[in-house]
């Protein structure tokens, strides 16, 4: 294992070892063998990571940096991604399964985050107040919340972590990156990209390691200041629990059982499409999947036939290669979770109309992309967050049921409605709870366009204009400009 390549810690602007001596093996899913070695973060290291970051925000060279010119270097930060989008993308697919067609283009697309971000770096503005006490001068800034610890998780990183570290080093806090201990390279070689745009020690550090002795210490850490977490609801409860004692500024992106509403207008080869992008992309591992269609019962045999047809020439396979459409999953976990929901939906009556099973032949994490057809929505692919290429289908009458039935989750961060209808569109979107929805498109996003669910998919939003300023603190200025003593506020007038 020696001749494996091994990643560092990048704390304080330096690289190093985890001081408890701790280093993992990072597993190919597409071949179910170590590829890599990393250190893992103790107690000490997010300390000093926490310590450094907190430090930085005193350091002139970070805290008197104008904010314009905070925006040049985040603009630097995304031209070194773009022109590092093929080997950032690369490592990505090798760590996590994900296809390398898609986390090129994801990353390359990642610059673009950061250059909205930099745009809006010098357009935090305060305001002065016409306040209503005469000679009282009195104006708003807004400051940097402070440190932030982000959170993110294996699938689709490069994305979640521009979407929390863009905006808060483009309002001036400093940032603590978390990376999954399940494949935390491409967050490491973030990290070299960072030191080579210049940013002052310890304004960014990269850490990695189990809940126990990095997770845990970082949000629970009094020096924190804010949060942000994408994972799932059993780890965000811990979360909440450990920003209790600082009362860290928390925002959690949660994941879900996202629907897809199809009506009997709906372009069906759209609609098809849109099931297919929802459920399949990604292999599935998406927070957005769309794993719960639902379709109108006057076209239902129309769009499972479509989505079977276009499933079947579906290549499953190294991820690497140009001409796969799925590649493995990250884990062995999600397909034993796939397979136990699986047989628990056939005993409620469920039926598999396509695929279902490992895929033979090959060694590592693959499944296959499956249809199952439900009745009922108890049927456990229903209500399960398997993150993985199933998609149940079940039919509708009405568009009363169909919102009932879309609403009837613990979940609600994304959302489908396919229809020709523009005021059903508009009508069905506003009733379903989801912080999002599409309408005849699906896993669209953008900067511009604010990220977030509702009920247990987390609260808060990421990207967007309002999203930088949730790095902000406000704070009020109060200034006398008469030339008259203040009073003594013992003597009433």
């Amino acid at each position: 294992m020696s001749d494996l390549p091994h990643y560092a810690l990048y704390v304080a602007g330096r690289w190093r070892a985890g001081s408890a001596g701790q280093v993992m093996h990072s597993i190919n899913p597409a071949t179910g063998a170590p590829w890599a070695t990393f250190d893992c973060a103790a107690s000490e290291d997010i300390a000093d990571a926490v310590g450094a970051a907190r430090a930085a925000l005193d350091d002139p060279a970070w805290r008197d940096m104008t904010q314009t010119a905070r925006g040049k270097l985040l603009y630097r930060l995304a031209d070194l991604i773009a022109d590092s989008a093929a080997h950032l993308g690369s490592i990505e697919t090798t760590d996590s399964g994900k296809l390398a067609a898609e986390t090129r283009a994801q990353t390359g697309y990642v610059a673009d985050y950061y250059r909205y971000y930099a745009g809006l770096a010098d357009k935090i503005e305060g305001a002065v107040l016409p306040i209503d006490k005469p000679d009282m001068h009195v104006y708003t800034q807004r400051l940097p919340i402070g440190v932030v610890a982000a959170v993110v998780p294996w699938n689709a990183q490069m994305f979640l972590a521009a979407t929390k570290v863009a905006p808060a080093l483009a309002a001036g806090c400093s940032v603590i990156i978390k990376a999954s201990e399940m494949a935390p390279a491409p967050m490491l070689e973030f990290a070299k990209l960072i030191e080579a745009a210049g940013f002052p020690a310890g304004v960014v550090s990269v850490v990695t390691g189990d809940a126990v002795n990095c997770a845990i210490p970082l949000t629970r850490h009094p020096d924190v200041d804010r949060i942000a977490f994408t994972g799932g609801p059993e780890a965000a409860r811990h979360v909440v629990r450990n920003s209790a004692e600082s009362f860290a500024v928390t925002t959690l992106e949660l994941g879900g059982k996202s629907p897809i509403l199809v009506f009997d207008d709906a372009d069906v080869e759209a609609a098809a499409n849109g099931l297919i992008a929802g459920n399949f992309g990604a292999s599935g591992q998406s927070c957005v999947a769309g794993t719960r269609g639902f379709v109108q019962r006057g076209i239902y045999d129309r769009v499972v036939r479509a989505v079977t047809e276009k499933s079947a020439g579906l290549i499953v396979g190294d991820p690497h290669d140009a001409a796969t459409h799925l590649g493995p999953l990250c884990t062995t976990a999600q397909i034993m979770r796939i397979e136990e929901t699986l047989t628990a939906a056939q005993v409620q009556g469920a039926r598999v109309a396509f695929g279902g099973a490992r895929v033979a032949g090959l060694d590592g994490n693959y499944f296959q992309p499956t249809l199952v057809l439900a009745d009922n929505a108890a049927t456990e692919t229903m209500k399960v967050e398997m993150f993985g290429p199933v998609m149940t289908l079940m039919p509708f009458d009405t568009e009363d049921e169909a919102i009932a039935l879309a609403n009837d989750s613990d979940f609600g961060l994304g959302s489908g409605v396919f229809t020709q209808n523009v005021a059903r569109a508009h009508r069905v979107s506003r009733r379903v709870r989801s912080g999002i929805t599409w309408v005849n498109t699906y896993r669209a996003i953008s900067p511009i366009a604010p990220f977030g669910g509702f009920n247990q998919s987390g609260y808060g939003r990421e990207a967007g204009r309002e999203a930088i300023l949730d790095y902000t603190r406000v704070k009020t200025t109060w200034i006398d400009t008469s030339n008259t003593p203040m009073a003594n506020p013992f003597v009433m007038r």
